[in-house]
């Protein structure tokens, strides 16, 4: 409710006599009254300046500006608020391309004007509407073909299965639940057919005399067309689905489970409606009771069981993307943006780089950025896995997705849209749940061929039960004995088997901060004999601190101090960045420099001057230029574990930098761990030697090679390969992106460079080398759950054909009816879910 101060054309009181019939009888004028014969306030709901113009424009009369505008405490006027106000519909602006994502006043004040950003109008006062983003089409794919993309929902043209959206929506009630919602109201109205089919069917053949009881009521032949009529909707409607998967199945050549099913339960409804009107064309061995049997209950219980499989597999897929869906849902959809120093509250696709984004207690971090001012305690469960939270404060970064649980902060935005870390994750997360792996290619392979042997078994079972049966009913044996080979050999079970693992397990990788690029990378994970890995942010805390800073020279300790920290401040390096923060504690100046140049592996150079400036390791010095005594100072300590960074003047070195970098303290049992796996842990470090070999004694590392550059560590990798073994790598810098490309796995530490990361099949968010343990249960175990998936939906396959066949009957009298084998079918893919579901429950 606002309260308006409008300076009008009225003049007197008769000309305020005028108005007032006019303002009393609009419902939206809650209180008004006239100051000074021309100032009108009125107090109103939903009513702006330009209503006020056209209420008081009838007595003719208008308003020459708005003065001022206030929101207003509506119980100061409860007395005078109607019980009903009139609810009021503004035109929303059609969203256009050129629109599209601009914000307008619902008053509609000065007419169509659009306005870039949020606030008021600044002619009501009312706050702008924004109009609608078109939203990104989404993509629809096949969770057994899922290389193929569409644009609109439906059938997948391949196998038949429902399509179902690329990235899940946040919407509970969105694309996600259709399918189910339809497969559901499908089985809910196949009960009302099947029931009835059903008790009609087999109450007689249960309880004799009710089936004489049932005859005297009516003929068989009647009863069986009341089983027709029932069994027609379940056919050409709530099953007709099925029957379209089918025939689409056929037509493309890419036979499927819905070949057989669509086959077997066609057969059993043709053969009941043929015996039904034409059963003079039958033999009498084919009768009872004067009618031909049918099988219209089977056809009903067969698309019902169907029905229920297809249920519990779209809530599997709904389950299995729980992990991708959380991490939707923690995506903010706003964030405080100051702007011309005031407070707004933006849509987070409305953030560009460079804004400065104000973080309270409680919220989400909206986009990648750096803390600029003031500190808070972030949850950064739901991206790393790790439960702690941790402080940050000024030049500290934050991610998006992180939740500020104390404290106060501005940051300012550095990676907005789909550059943000969380964007990253939900990308790399949907793509790995959807990718297929090797083995799945072999499954592929084997229900290509496993289809048309499945139907040439049905015909010689047919044949053989015709020809070679010497009892009553041959024929009906024949038949139900296709059917039921047709029906328990559906290859759904074998076609759910690699996806359900894959999707579940790269989902529960997610939970732990371990992302996986794609399913090629969880297979080959099993297969890995040799881990090599960076010291540096992976044996290492990776966060460096200066020890101490040594001349060797005329210079000042300070002096060889700024020189390097003027270099370093151009770098990322781990090393560079706590020699400025070393400098910046030191308050010093730093020289300018200019042709800034990094050498990969080596270090880097500069001109200050006009004169040369180089930092680097030791293979960017000249050993000869150290004294006996320096030798002595640099070798012990780099036996205690530190590093060395050399500072070069014009060729002359002028000092050097002493840093320590921690192990970090689980870094021993991880290494054990991993060699109790079977893997053995190699080291492959810029560092020099006697630092490596401090470091590889401290964790328990048997290899190691120190004083690597880039191409070294790219030929200990190809050498290892060139061996027959299987090679990861798991590195955090520029260094060691070669090399995580050439290793048969990638392992990027997801607190390193955005190089290395794009170069890894596999990234840790959680920097932590115990993630690498878990990584490999992970990958071990997800193998291990699609091996048993593939097993279980052999063996019912194997063993549940022959056996539908009659293979039994000779010599135990066992056959399996159409229904039992659609029963053992749907069983096959139960087991198969349940199976891979197990994966969100293991421990790594």
């Amino acid at each position: 409710m606002k309260e308006l101060i409008l300076d009008t054309t009225l003049g007197c009181k008769k000309c305020e006599a005028k108005v007032h019939p006019l303002l009393e009888a609009d419902p939206r004028v809650i209180d008004w009254e006239v100051k000074d014969g021309h100032i009108l306030r009125v107090v109103t709901e939903g009513a702006c300046q330009k209503c006020i113009n056209k209420i008081i424009g009838e007595a003719g009369y208008e308003v020459k500006e708005q003065l001022s505008s206030k929101d207003v405490n509506p119980d100061d006027y409860a007395d005078k608020i109607p019980h009903d106000l009139p609810i009021i519909e503004y035109d929303v602006p059609k969203a256009t391309a050129e629109n599209a994502g601009k914000y307008y006043c619902p008053m509609q004040c000065e007419g169509d004007k659009l306005y870039d950003e949020m606030g008021d109008c600044p002619v009501c006062g009312m706050p702008l509407e924004k109009i609608p983003e078109p939203k990104a089409p989404v993509k629809y794919a096949c969770p057994m073909h899922p290389e193929e993309e569409y644009d609109e929902p439906g059938d997948c043209p391949i196998c038949g299965m429902s399509l179902e959206p690329v990235i899940p929506s946040q919407d509970e009630s969105s694309e996600g639940h259709e399918a189910y919602d339809d497969m559901m109201k499908r089985f809910k109205l196949s009960l009302l057919f099947t029931i009835p089919v059903a008790l009609i069917a087999m109450l007689g053949h249960i309880f004799p005399s009710l089936h004489h009881k049932m005859l005297a009521i009516m003929s068989q032949t009647s009863w069986n067309a009341i089983q027709f009529v029932l069994t027609i909707p379940m056919v050409f409607y709530t099953g007709w689905i099925f029957m379209r998967r089918a025939w689409s199945s056929i037509v493309t050549k890419n036979f499927n489970m819905w070949t057989l099913i669509g086959i077997g339960t066609s057969v059993a409804f043709l053969f009941s409606t043929i015996a039904l009107f034409i059963p003079d064309y039958f033999p009498d061995e084919f009768k009872n009771h004067g009618a031909v049997d049918v099988y219209f209950e089977a056809t009903c219980i067969i698309l019902l069981l169907v029905m229920l499989g297809q249920l519990m597999e779209l809530n599997a897929h709904q389950r299995t993307n729980s992990a991708l869906k959380a991490l939707l849902k923690w995506a903010p959809q706003t964030a405080t943006v100051i702007r011309n120093n005031k407070d707004m509250l933006v849509a987070v696709e409305h953030i560009v780089k460079g804004d400065q984004l104000k973080v309270k207690p409680g919220e989400k971090v909206a986009v990648d950025g750096v803390v600029i001012e003031g500190y808070g305690t972030m949850d950064a469960s739901m991206i790393t896995g790790e439960p702690i939270p941790f402080d940050v404060k000024a030049n500290d970064k934050v991610s998006s997705g992180m939740i500020n649980t104390n404290g106060n902060f501005i940051m300012k935005a550095e990676k907005v849209g789909k550059e943000t870390l969380l964007s990253k994750v939900i990308e790399m997360v949907n793509d790995a749940g959807r990718s297929r792996a090797p083995i799945q290619k072999v499954a592929d392979q084997i229900a290509k061929y496993f289809v048309p042997i499945v139907v040439s078994v049905s015909i010689i079972t047919y044949l053989l039960w015709f020809f070679l049966y010497t009892g009553e009913n041959a024929a009906v044996y024949a038949l139900v004995n296709s059917v039921a080979v047709l029906l328990i050999a559906c290859p759904c079970a074998l076609g759910l088997a690699t996806p359900m693992s894959i999707m579940v397990g790269t989902g529960k990788g997610a939970e732990h901060g371990i992302l996986v690029k794609n399913a090629e990378a969880l297979q080959g994970l099993s297969d890995i004999n040799v881990l090599m890995i960076d010291k540096t942010g992976t044996l290492t805390q990776g966060k460096p601190e200066v020890q101490e800073v040594t001349s060797f020279s005329t210079w000042s300790d300070e002096q060889v101090l700024a020189y390097a920290a003027a270099l370093d401040q151009n770098s990322d390096h781990p090393l560079a960045k706590a020699t400025v923060a070393y400098a910046k504690s030191k308050n010093l100046d730093l020289p300018q420099v200019s042709d800034y140049k990094y050498i990969i592996g080596k270090g880097a150079e500069a001109i200050s001057d006009g004169k040369k400036v180089r930092i680097g390791n030791q293979t960017s010095i000249n050993e000869d230029d150290l004294s006996e005594e320096n030798k002595s100072l640099i070798s012990s300590e780099q036996q205690k574990g530190a590093t060395v960074i050399y500072v070069v003047y014009d060729n002359y070195l002028q000092g050097i930098i002493t840093l320590e970098d921690k192990i970090k303290p689980n870094a021993r049992k991880a290494i054990s761990d991993l060699e109790a796996h079977g893997i053995e842990v190699m080291m492959l470090t810029g560092d020099n030697q006697k630092t490596a070999a401090y470091v590889a004694k401290e964790v328990g590392i048997q290899h190691f090679k120190s004083d690597c550059l880039p191409e070294d560590k790219l030929n200990a990798v190809k050498e290892y390969q060139e061996k027959g073994l299987k090679v990861a790598m798991a590195g955090d810098g520029i260094n060691d992106a070669p090399s995580l490309t050439l290793a048969d796995i990638g392992i990027a530490m997801g607190d390193g460079t955005d190089i290395a990361i794009q170069s890894a099949e596999i990234t840790l968010l959680k920097g932590d080398i115990s993630n690498l343990v878990k990584t490999f249960k992970l990958g071990r175990k997800v193998m291990r759950n699609i091996k048993e998936n593939l097993l279980f939906a052999f063996f019912y396959n194997v063993l549940g054909v022959p056996v539908a066949a009659g293979v039994l009957f000779p010599f135990f009298g066992i056959l399996l009816s159409p229904m039992l084998a659609t029963l053992a079918m749907s069983f096959s893919s139960v087991s198969v879910i349940t199976n891979a579901l197990r994966l969100r429950r293991i421990t790594l």
